[in-house]
């Protein structure tokens, strides 16, 4: 077995064991990753395309919360709608706050994680 094919069944494993909320927290943590490395890259086309990740997952985000078959309480598909327009501005931004975006991605994940 090749070390690819090995490393690809573990992170099977991995993800095999994750609740579904566990995927979601990797999701913004793969989001963040991406963004960090970007500014730490300097490489404005590095960075536009980790924005561009991030504003899709953020996208994603919204949808699902305004569908009208979402089970969450209303109050709280309210509160992550606005969070996620709040973050889909600041990707689009003409000088994106990275930080503050890192940061919300980051808190949510973590509040999936608990």
């Amino acid at each position: 077995m090749s070390y690819a094919s090995s490393s690809a069944a573990v992170a099977g494993s991995y993800r095999r064991r994750l609740t579904p909320k566990q995927m979601e927290a990797e999701v913004y943590g793969r989001a963040t990753r991406a963004l960090r490395e970007a500014m730490d890259n300097e490489n404005p086309v590095v960075l536009a395309r980790a924005l561009a990740d991030n504003r899709r997952l953020w996208d994603a985000v919204l949808a699902a919360v305004i569908d009208p078959s979402n089970r969450l309480p209303v109050p709280l598909r309210a509160q992550i709608a606005s969070l996620a327009r709040s973050v889909l501005r600041e990707c689009d931004a003409e000088s994106p706050d990275t930080d503050l975006i890192i940061e919300i991605n980051e808190q949510i994940a973590a509040a999936l994680w608990a």
